[in-house]
């Protein structure tokens, strides 16, 4: 007497709906069962009694059944067994790693000052190289040169990484620790911490997965997912040349393959908690020049201060033009015919509130060394505002004399750095076009406007591969994820976003760090804090997460 399924439980959705055919063919499940009992297979039903049917049909499906099962339990435990090697092979390379890490920051790529070009790029080959790239090469651009390297086992699922080799500026007198030198210390109640510039920006979290894939191959493992990497040196100021390096036949023929592409960083706040970040803002990088000879009033060169009192001021005429682009207190944007951000949605206000409730206000407020939100928000409208809102940013300003004491002069010139940020439904093209517009239409247009660098804001859903794998490794690790709309910081992911690839985009990685851009910038390698995760533990997050992204 045959049987037909009633109920059926399995931990995977696609594998239920393979074994429901099966047994609604009249296969006794008793039968089954009993011929292979000792995997101890994770799964139950029950059934009812049905007609007999032909019993060399009923062999055959059982027989495949068998086989079909015992593939997949197969493929399990060999996962599982892969990891286990893995992740010794990653204790026992600890040294190596950290020590790649801290060459590589003492390897300074800085597109700003043109300062380790065309060393970096050649160095983040090699480092690929390294990593077991097959292949990886030095693509030159009209700006700084970028990488291309493939990693092809044959595997069913290709997964794109970016990476940034550049680093941002900075002065070794404001550091405690020297910049480049990537010293191991003590920073209470963190642990040991790496101090150095790119530390967690981004070289830290890129070195871990690159010790990832030493590990792997370490332990005489196959890649579970092909890799397609994109290295850029010009992140830190804007990526102006990427789609140069994106939009190359062979690149974008090897990303066109890719189920999508993330950039390895450090997720956890000090509290452990995770935020999967479904995009991030653009930005625009540009200069405010304000000059006598482009103006035609004012000094053609630098003068005597005395002379203010019958000679016009480049510097003021930039500090007036300045004052139109925002309100009285900086904090909203008031250019003329400026692009309209998108509202945030039911459900990203729903993600704040989730998170805002988790995420320790107070702590945040002290990491950034900041007592009060604009207007004095409450947590949850300040992290609103955060997420919603473009933003007009002064970088810095420059202009006549800075050294120590005073010298008595009128500029001839002055330059303000700007960084302007846009959230969903904002371009960077038009955004441009309506601050050189309004600044013409108040009288300003001798302002120069110079772009160096910027690209759109990026979205990505919470429904793709890329952010469900994101979610479910988080999850092995005992975290339970929030989704956070944005970033509110930027990266050029609208090369992979937009068009013609159209990839899901994000970024991935346990542990933590902070003072990016900053002095004092830090990366964890010995956590003392039960709820961050060391280096090797961030290493071993970046196995699991490729794990996860090849089922």
């Amino acid at each position: 007497m045959g049987f037909e399924l009633v109920e059926f439980v399995h931990p995977s959705d696609k594998h239920s709906r393979v074994y429901r055919r099966v047994w609604s063919e009249g296969i006794d499940p008793g039968d089954v069962y009993q011929r292979f009992s000792f995997l101890k297979l994770p799964f139950a039903f029950a059934a009812v009694k049905r007609n007999q049917k032909d019993v060399n049909r009923r062999h055959l499906l059982i027989s495949t059944v068998i086989v079909f099962l015992l593939l997949t339990l197969g493929g399990v435990r060999a996962a599982e067994d892969d990891l286990t090697l893995i992740k010794a092979e990653i204790g026992k390379r600890h040294d190596e790693a950290v020590k790649r890490l801290q060459d590589w920051i003492g390897q300074v790529s800085i597109a700003a000052e043109n300062r380790g070009y065309p060393e970096g790029a050649e160095y983040m080959a090699k480092l690929a190289r390294d990593a077991g790239f097959q292949q990886a090469k030095v693509i030159n651009t009209d700006g700084k040169p970028g990488v291309f390297a493939t990693l092809d086992t044959g595997a069913p699922k290709t997964i794109g990484l970016y990476f940034m080799y550049d680093v941002k500026q900075f002065d070794p007198a404001e550091w405690t620790s020297p910049p480049t030198e990537a010293r191991i210390v003590d920073k209470p109640p963190l642990g040991k911490v790496i101090v150095g510039r790119g530390a967690v920006n981004q070289k830290g979290p890129e070195a871990a997965f690159l010790a990832a894939l030493h590990a792997i191959r370490g332990a005489g493992k196959k890649m579970p997912v092909n890799l397609v990497m994109v290295a850029e040196g010009e992140e830190e100021i804007g990526s102006p040349h990427i789609p140069q390096l994106v939009r190359r036949p062979e690149v974008l023929a090897a990303l066109k393959k890719c189920v999508g592409v993330f950039m390895p960083s450090a997720t956890q706040d000090l509290d452990g908690v995770v935020t999967v970040n479904l995009g991030s803002k653009g930005v625009i990088e540009l200069e405010l020049v304000s000059s006598g000879e482009k103006w035609g009033r004012g000094p053609a060169k630098d003068i005597h201060s005395s002379l203010k009192a019958m000679v016009d001021s480049p510097a003021w005429r930039l500090v007036k033009a300045m004052d139109t682009l925002v309100s009285d207190d900086g904090n909203e944007i008031k250019i003329d015919n400026y692009p309209k951000p998108r509202s945030l949605s039911a459900e990203e206000k729903a993600m704040i509130e989730k998170v805002s409730k988790v995420r320790n206000e107070a702590q945040t407020k002290k990491l950034f060394s900041v007592r009060h939100w604009i207007d004095d928000l409450p947590w949850e409208q300040a992290n609103e505002r955060l997420e919603s809102q473009p933003t007009v940013n002064i970088e810095g300003l420059v202009g006549g004399y800075t050294g120590p004491g005073g010298k008595t002069i009128l500029p001839h010139r002055a330059v303000a750095k700007i960084d302007m940020r846009l959230v969903p439904d904002m371009k960077a093209a038009d955004a441009l076009a309506a601050l050189k517009a309004h600044l013409a239409k108040r009288g300003f247009g001798d302002i120069e406007v110079i772009m160096t660098g910027g690209y759109d804001p990026t979205s990505t859903s919470a429904d793709s591969a890329l952010i469900k794998a994101q979610v479910a490794t988080y999850k092995k690790f005992g975290i339970d994820p929030m989704l956070w709309p944005r970033n509110a910081g930027s990266y050029p992911g609208y090369v992979f976003t937009g068009e013609p690839l159209k990839l899901a985009a994000g970024h991935f990685g346990l542990g933590h760090g902070s003072g990016a851009h900053a002095p004092d910038e830090y990366y964890v390698i010995e956590s003392a804090n039960p709820k961050v995760q060391g280096f090797d533990g961030v290493v071993i997050s970046f196995v699991e997460y490729l794990y996860e992204l090849a089922k």
